[in-house]
C-alpha cells in the first residue's frame, strides 16, 4: 500500500508540472500539488516508523 501511495504522489506531481507549464487550470493544479506533497509526507512518516 505504501508503494502505491508513492506512485500516486509521483503521478500527481508530474500532472501538476504538466498542467503548470502547458495550460493554466486555476486552483485545480495547486490542489493536485498539495495532495501529492501530503502523500509523500505520509509515505516518509510511515516509512520511518517501520
Amino acid at each position: 500500500m505504501g508503494s502505491l501511495l508513492y506512485i500516486i504522489a509521483v503521478i500527481l506531481i508530474i500532472g501538476w508540472l504538466l498542467g503548470f507549464f502547458v495550460y493554466s487550470a486555476g486552483g485545480l493544479i495547486h490542489i493536485l500539488l498539495v495532495i501529492a506533497v501530503i502523500a509523500i509526507l505520509l509515505q516518509i512518516i510511515r516509512g520511518s516508523r517501520l
